[in-house]
């Protein structure tokens, strides 16, 4: 992945003046100890801040440092003005955490008041309107902060990547997807920038790369990765001159961003004229760690991006797409997973899912577009999916999202892909998410969120959820257990 931040974390002590300043240098050492341990880096600023003056020079510190992210520890009470202004200044995520007391007989002369330090922090950076990121219970020994530092790690890669990345998309929505259209604004609010073209432009820089000698090389990187799959041989050709395409826009068009993603058409019209389905092409760019969403979905592709950050790995986009069929629920669920008929769905796309996240994987055409533009004859310009069932185990379904009146909104959801055989088509699988029924009426019909669901391979709601709120999305869905009702949820069942 190199779409995505190096993370440079720095630390600094604070200590309020009538606390001995060595108690919190002391722990702020002892932290640093237990974070190296992990085998992870982290630099040591040596000035405890007590006054606005040793504020400014720590961030010189850490700035000559270049870090991009910073934790202030408070080793005692702390001086609420010095601390919450470091981080005011600080370009770039912060996050507070305080030390615990260590032991019964040091509560005379060691008894550092962090606990209580920590409410006035809060406070302070809430007068200030300063962001900061602050653990679910923000106060531990060496080894418990170290280990909210590490928890703190992909939160701050994933704020300054979207501070630093750019969308760029391809034509408007197709018609009858106005799920997928929401105002740009919270992208500026985020810091996110954005270019829109026209499918027009993209075609003039596809037939721009028309016998590009890096054409053969791309092709034998497909064909490497689509192996006994690859049945269309035939379409390699231009699919490989498209990833060209792609790949060369992103670079030249970068502009003052680091990091880059693309919401692109991809029907009905780009078959005709381009001649294929762009779905492979997007699989391959997401595999590389630039995310393409289908559909010209910009908040799609901005979470596709948080998820590859935030994991590490690749992510995909799907349809929350149809509900498994009764039969199969009783022949290969039921009985042998914990899981009712509502608590599963299928997830789709007609073929944006990496190779490596299919337990198979083969090079087929788009078969509903092929019903429209091309029935009854052999498959030709709506060659280009990657089709197979998606891997079984654990997936975080998720979704950043802005209202139609320009409010942020968020859901996070965890649950897996079962070993099921989908017996479809596309890029597929079988879901399954607890409470999903109640989930899909309250949260996602209620909130009026689009079909499109970003999809982690792995367990990351907790980080994903600190993300969110760090972001300032204020309300944020998740599946909530039985013994939790939704707020328009009959409370005399369903």
């Amino acid at each position: 992945m190199n779409n995505i931040p190096v993370l440079k974390l720095g630390i600094v002590a604070v200590s309020r003046d009538c606390f001995p300043m060595s108690l919190s240098a002391n722990r702020r050492k002892a932290v640093v100890a237990e974070y190296t341990k992990k085998g992870l880096d982290i630099f040591e600023c040596l000035t405890t801040v007590e006054n606005e003056v040793h504020m400014r020079k720590a961030l010189e510190e850490v700035n000559n440092a270049g870090c991009n992210a910073l934790v202030v520890f408070l080793g005692n009470f702390g001086p609420e003005t010095s601390e919450t202004l470091l981080a005011k200044e600080f370009n770039g995520p912060v996050m507070f955490v305080a030390a615990a007391e260590e032991a019964g007989d040091k509560l005379l002369d060691d008894r550092g008041d962090a606990y209580c330090g920590m409410l006035n922090a809060s406070y302070n950076l809430k007068l200030r309107n300063i962001k900061a990121y602050i653990p679910e219970y923000p106060v531990g020994t060496a080894k418990e902060v170290a280990d909210m530092i590490e928890e703190f790690v992909p939160i701050a890669k994933s704020v300054i990547g979207i501070e630093n990345l750019k969308i760029i998309s391809f034509g408007p929505r197709p018609q009858d997807f106005l799920a997928c259209n929401a105002p740009i604004k919270q992208l500026y609010n985020l810091g996110v920038e954005i270019e829109e073209n026209s499918e027009l432009d993209l075609f003039a820089a596809f037939n721009d790369h028309k016998d590009d000698p890096r054409i053969p090389e791309v092709m034998k990187s497909m064909e490497a990765e689509l192996g006994d799959g690859n049945k269309m041989p035939g379409i390699l050709p231009k699919l490989a001159q498209y990833e060209l395409t792609l790949l060369d826009w992103a670079k030249q068009h970068k502009g003052s961003r680091e990091f880059v993603v693309f919401a692109n058409k991809c029907w009905p019209s780009f078959q005709t004229q381009f001649g294929f389905v762009p779905c492979y092409v997007n699989s391959r760019l997401t595999a590389m760690g630039i995310p393409v969403s289908c559909e010209v979905d910009i908040y799609g592709a901005l979470s596709e991006y948080i998820g590859t950050v935030v994991s590490d790995d690749v992510v995909t986009l799907l349809d929350i797409n149809n509900s498994v069929p009764a039969d199969m629920y009783n022949e290969e669920i039921k009985g042998r997973f914990d899981y009712t008929h509502k608590d599963t769905f299928m997830g789709f796309h007609c073929g944006n899912t990496a190779a490596s996240k299919l337990s198979f994987c083969e090079m087929k055409n788009q078969k509903i577009m092929a019903r429209a533009l091309e029935p009854d004859q052999e498959p030709n310009i709506t060659r280009g999916t990657l089709e197979g069932d998606i891997i079984p185990g654990k997936i975080t379904f998720f979704r950043l999202q802005s209202t139609a009146d320009a409010e942020l909104t968020a859901y996070v959801a965890e649950g897996e892909v079962l070993p099921v055989a989908t017996r479809s088509f596309g890029a597929i699988g079988v879901f399954a998410i607890p409470e999903m029924g109640r989930f899909y009426r309250h949260v996602l019909i209620e909130k009026n969120y689009p079909h499109h669901g970003a999809v982690a391979f792995g367990h990351f709601g907790k980080i994903l959820f600190e993300i969110f709120k760090y972001l300032g999305v204020e309300e944020l869905g998740f599946n909530q257990p039985k013994s939790m009702l939704y707020k328009t949820e009959n409370p005399f069942g369903a």
